[in-house]
């Protein structure tokens, strides 16, 4: 046909470069090279024998079952006086420093009936009287030892109800979380935001709750719980006494969950506070979800260089991608680093999820192949959930690999088949 170009066989057409390469063996060992080394896929990671904390991880090193543990009561608590849950959260909300009350005295408008705030070291100044020391007390009973000492310094007469003192605002308090969470230690709990403080500030009420100041939202600020953490047997330290506090309410009516139901108790929480969660020492998949315990998103780093998109950007792996819902397994993340797909010739891509046991802190690499992945039918014994910080990496299929080295050795060729024929 006109215009048609006949085809030349590939041996016919690399006939005179080899001929010329014979004596070139420098070259045609960069050319082997280059060959054997496209056609081999991705090593199998190593790891420790103490580093897989799931059971969908599936580490050839590690064939043992996982048994769930009944936490004993940390050692810290032995001399503690126990009370039980429900007296710990109908316990009055205690003050701490920055809660904001207000003063109201009977016939008095601008000497002593002011708006006052707790300091950083827990006193309260009410204008002739100097300091009262407030943090760690019920706003009742700081209010009565206001009226007290006016009473005695002859500001005020012995009137029944002539004073009232009522909290306004009640400010972040610092507890510690330790245990079975992401990210144990001190956290501020129930800390307003500057444009929500203003707000309460400029619209006074009579009373205010803060419901960032509870167990729950405590627990979440640290992270979320872990999924080896013991729900049933939280444990909630105030001064020289303690409570355990059973969570799994909140999974109530979950698949798999031995929750009953309902609303769990949830106290109100003062500075100082301690927040002891214990480890069940094994994975449970009942807390691997957003719930008021856990987190409800996690960060993932991911990374696609493979082709055909020869960077991140292209990749379009943007905060969008990367933030995604606790709960999310590896072959959803992979979904989301644009990892699976496209042609037939990259489709057997094998990708690594890079995760760190939270228990022992040892790090974990986990290689799949994408396609297994979605073909087979036991993928959800085999896909691992995604913990926060954990990382993606995408890697070339064979075939593209070798692709890769070929063009590698067309560029080794190239100059010397150039020099080969600009010789005399």
């Amino acid at each position: 046909m006109l215009g048609q170009t006949p085809e030349i066989p590939m041996s016919q057409m690399l006939r005179p470069t080899l001929t010329r390469l014979k004596g070139s063996p420098r070259i045609v060992a960069m050319m082997v090279l280059a060959l054997t080394s496209g056609c081999a896929t991705m090593p199998t990671p190593r790891n420790v024998a103490s580093a897989q904390y799931q059971p969908t991880q599936r580490l050839e090193e590690t064939a043992r079952a996982e048994r769930c543990l009944t936490p004993q009561l940390p050692a810290a608590l032995g001399a503690l006086a126990a009370e039980p849950a429900e007296a710990l959260a109908a316990f009055p909300d205690v003050m701490g420093p920055g809660d904001r009350l207000r003063l109201d005295v009977s016939g008095d408008k601008d000497v002593l009936s002011h708006d006052y705030v707790i300091a950083a070291n827990g006193s309260l100044t009410i204008n002739g009287i100097g300091a009262i020391a407030a943090a760690g007390r019920s706003s009742g009973a700081v209010s009565e030892e206001v009226r007290s000492r006016l009473v005695a310094a002859g500001l005020i007469r012995d009137i029944a109800n002539n004073l009232r003192l009522v909290p306004t605002e009640r400010a972040g308090v610092s507890v510690s979380v330790e245990g079975a969470v992401f990210e144990p230690g001190v956290i501020v709990a129930g800390e307003r935001a500057t444009d929500a403080r203003a707000t309460t500030v400029a619209n006074p009420a009579l009373g205010d709750f803060n419901n960032g100041r509870s167990l729950a939202t405590a627990i979440r600020a640290a992270g979320g719980l872990r999924p080896d953490a013991a729900l049933d047997a939280v444990y909630l330290v105030r001064g020289d006494r303690y409570a355990r506090i059973d969570l799994s309410p909140v999974l109530g009516g979950v698949e798999g969950s031995d929750g009953t139901g309902g609303l769990p108790v949830d106290p109100q929480l003062a500075r100082g506070d301690r927040i002891i969660i214990p480890s069940k020492g094994c994975f449970q998949q009942k807390l691997v979800r957003p719930s008021p315990v856990t987190a409800p998103g996690i960060r993932v780093y991911m990374s696609n260089l493979s082709r055909p998109a020869a960077s991140n950007a292209a990749s379009a792996i943007g905060r969008d991608a990367t933030s995604l819902p606790y709960g999310t397994r590896f072959l959803q993340g992979l979904i989301a680093a644009n990892c699976v797909g496209g042609s037939a010739l990259n489709a057997g891509r094998s990708a690594v999820l890079i995760s760190r046991n939270p228990v022992n802190g040892h790090s974990v690499v986990i290689a799949r192949k994408v396609e297994a992945l979605v073909r087979d039918a036991d993928r959800d014994e085999v896909d691992p959930y995604l913990m926060p910080g954990d990382a993606i990496a995408c890697y070339d299929s064979t075939a593209m690999t070798f692709v890769d080295a070929v063009g590698v050795v067309g560029s080794l060729l190239g100059p010397a088949v150039l020099a080969k024929n600009l010789k005399p």
